[in-house]
C-alpha cells in the first residue's frame, strides 16, 4: 500500500504549529507573549545552565520487524523564530539499511542541527531504531528570550520504513510488549500514521497522540489548537472588537489569514463544525 504523503504531512504540520500562536491571536495578548511551550530545543549550553529544565536534544526509540534488508529514512522538521513569523525548517536522512546502521551509526551535521541514528537487532528480525536530534547552536544566550532565537522549536520527525514494518509501542503484540515498553523515548511520543494499518511511517512528535491520527474534516483550516473546539474559537473571533481584529490583522501572517477565513465563512461551514458522530475505526473493519 504506498504511503498517503498528504495525510502524514496534514499531520506533522498540525504538530508543527501546535501552540504556535493562540486565541486571541493577538501578540499583546497575555498567552502570546511566551509562545511555543512544545518540542523546544535550546542550545546546550543554555539548557544545561537551566538543570535539566529545558532540552537541547530529543530522542525517539520504536522497534522495526523485517525479515530482509529494510532501510530507513528520516525527516526532521522544527520553526525557527524570525522577527516576524516563525519559519519552517526541514532536515532530511537518506535511506540507510538498517544492518549498515547496527554496524555503525550515523551522524549527519546540519547548520542548526544533528541527527544521530542507531540500530540494534534485540532479537531475531525485529530492531530497535534510535534517533537523536540535537541542538548543535554555539551561540551562548544571555536569556531565555535570546535562547528561543537560537533554538528548534516544535520539533518532530517522520521515519520511514522500506522492506519492513514499524511496531506501535501504544498497543505492541502480545510477544513484543516487554521490548516495547523497554523503548525509551526523551521528548518524543512516537505513533504510527497514515492510513489505517499502514506500518511504514513513524511519526516522533513532541505531544502526546494517539496511532493514526486525524484532522477532523470539519475544520476549516489551522487554528493551531488541536482541542477539536474550531467552532467556538470561530465564533469567539467573530465578536473581537474591531480594534482587536485590526491588531489580528496587522500583526502575525498566519493570524491574519485565520481572521480573512473566519470572517467569509459560510453558515454552512459553521453547521458542519457543530458536531459529528464517528464510529471507530475498529467497528468500522
Amino acid at each position: 500500500m504506498p504511503i498517503n504523503t498528504k495525510l502524514v504531512d496534514d499531520i506533522a504540520s498540525a504538530v508543527l504549529y501546535e501552540g504556535y500562536l493562540l486565541y486571541p491571536y493577538r501578540a499583546s495578548a497575555l498567552k502570546n507573549r511566551q509562545r511555543w511551550n512544545f518540542g523546544v530545543l535550546y542550545p546546550r549550553e543554555y539548557a544545561e545552565q537551566q538543570a535539566g529544565a529545558d532540552a537541547w536534544k530529543m530522542q525517539t526509540e520504536c522497534l522495526v520487524t523485517t525479515n530482509s534488508s529494510a532501510t530507513l529514512a528520516v525527516r526532521v522538521r522544527f520553526l525557527k523564530l524570525a522577527s516576524e513569523e516563525a519559519l519552517e525548517r526541514q532536515l532530511d536522512v537518506p535511506p540507510v539499511q538498517l544492518a549498515e546502521l547496527a554496524a555503525q551509526p550515523v551522524r549527519l551535521d546540519f547548520p542548526e542541527a544533528a541527527v544521530e541514528l542507531e540500530a540494534a537487532e534485540v532479537v531475531a528480525g525485529v530492531f530497535r531504531i534510535r534517533t537523536t536530534i540535537l541542538n548543535t547552536s554555539p551561540h551562548q544566550p544571555s536569556s531565555r528570550e535570546d535562547a528561543l532565537q537560537n533554538s528548534l522549536v516544535s520539533t518532530h520527525a517522520i521515519l520511514n520504513v522500506q522492506e519492513g514494518e514499524f511496531v506501535s509501542l501504544l498497543e505492541p503484540p502480545q510477544h513484543l510488549r516487554d521490548l516495547a515498553s523497554a523503548c525509551q523515548n526523551v521528548g518524543a511520543w512516537p505513533v504510527l500514521v497514515g492510513d489505517q494499518g499502514q506500518r511504514d511511517t513513524m511519526l516522533s512528535s513532541p505531544i502526546i497522540l494517539y496511532d493514526y491520527p486525524q484532522i477532523a474534516p470539519e475544520s476549516p483550516g489551522a487554528l493551531f489548537d488541536g482541542t477539536e473546539i474550531d467552532e467556538i474559537l470561530s465564533l469567539r473571533i467573530l465578536t473581537l472588537t474591531d480594534e482587536e481584529k485590526l491588531e489580528m490583522a496587522q500583526g502575525d501572517g498566519r493570524a491574519r489569514q485565520i481572521l480573512e477565513r473566519t470572517e467569509c465563512m459560510p453558515p454552512e461551514q459553521f453547521m458542519k463544525m457543530h458536531g459529528a458522530l464517528r464510529r471507530p475505526p475498529e467497528e468500522l473493519a
